[in-house]
């Protein structure tokens, strides 16, 4: 029997606390909000997050991260991506010395550009072998109503990334296995920023032309960057990548395309955020992602739009003649 605490209990984070109970778990979650851990741990339910749900009795919470990782054979983080330094370095002693870590987390750090493996090894101090990430078309909603989906799990170590396969594998959650830790990790982050612009579209009123156009050409910026980055080309067009895009932009459910859309229907970005009612991790992403993109060299027209538009100040209605303004080429130039 494995036992298993998940750091943050948001929807996602309280969704794959159901999958791993699912799976076989005892699982413990920590969060922020007593309200919330009280709830969980009381009623085994997060009306705030997940209304109408019931946890498994496997799940319950603990407001102490210290208690909630004691003994954990597997941790999953599921905080947001800009919080994760400051939650993670407190409990680099409290770990089990042999334990795994999983991040649920699909961004880059503001300060420091890192991706979030990356942050979880050096907050933790553990070697990069024992962390794993998880990435696929993956909405909490949907999960948390058992409706069949799969996802990636990567790790340098297939150990590792077996481990986290086997405790979180259900009969509606499949996880496939793989090692290219850079693009997977790069398809999380980078498709919400491409979800934002997908949003920002519709929000103006344009269709499904323009939404196929930003997916697809997103989808050439993600691999792009990726490979810059020592990326496999084969990672992009699959689960963690065109999977993982094609819901996060096409879902009433995806944070990032409903802050999008509150964007292309007028509201400024500090009301969109509070329409949103949630983290969309694009929004900070947005400007780590175009920094790796200057570093490794590599355009991204619409991450650089999106930037633009949510902070510099560029009107929504200059989105569509940018992007389609740019100079003729060979598409896959």
């Amino acid at each position: 029997m494995t036992r298993a605490a998940v750091l943050g209990a948001g929807a996602w984070g309280t969704t794959f606390a159901a999958v791993l109970a699912d799976a076989g778990c005892d699982v413990t979650v920590w969060g922020r909000d007593a309200a919330v851990v009280a709830d969980i741990a009381g009623q085994h339910r997060n009306e705030r997050y997940l209304p109408g749900v019931d946890l498994p009795a496997r799940v319950t919470a603990d407001a102490d991260p210290r208690a909630a990782v004691a003994g954990a054979d597997v941790v999953a983080v599921a905080v947001p991506s800009q919080s994760a330094r400051a939650v993670l370095a407190p409990l680099a002693d409290a770990l089990a010395p042999d334990a795994v870590v999983v991040s649920l987390m699909k961004g880059v750090e503001l300060a420091t550009d890192r991706r979030m493996s990356e942050v979880i090894a050096e907050s933790l101090a553990i070697p990069a072998d024992r962390v794993a990430v998880l990435s696929g078309p993956n909405l909490a909603a949907e999960i948390a109503a058992r409706q069949p989906t799969a996802t990636v799990v990567a790790a340098t170590d297939p150990r590792t990334a077996e481990r986290v396969a086997a405790a979180c594998a259900t009969g509606y959650f499949r996880p496939y296995t793989n090692d290219d830790v850079v693009g997977v990790e790069l398809c999380g982050a980078v498709k919400n920023v491409i979800a934002l612009a997908v949003g920002i579209s519709q929000g103006r009123g344009l269709g499904y032309n323009t939404m196929a156009t930003v997916i697809t050409r997103g989808l050439v910026e993600i691999t792009r960057l990726g490979q810059a980055l020592g990326a496999r080309a084969e990672t992009f067009p699959g689960l963690a990548g065109m999977g993982d895009l094609m819901a996060t932009c096409a879902s009433p459910d995806s944070r990032n395309h409903r802050l999008g859309l509150h964007v292309g229907r007028g509201l400024g970005l500090d009301e969109a955020i509070t329409a949103t009612g949630g983290t969309a991790e694009g929004v900070k992403s947005s400007r780590s992602v175009l920094d790796l993109a200057e570093r490794a060299g590599v355009e991204m027209p619409i991450t650089h739009a999106v930037v633009q538009v949510l902070h510099e100040g560029l009107p929504v209605d200059a989105l569509a003649p940018l992007l389609l303004g740019r100079p003729r080429k060979p598409e896959g130039a």
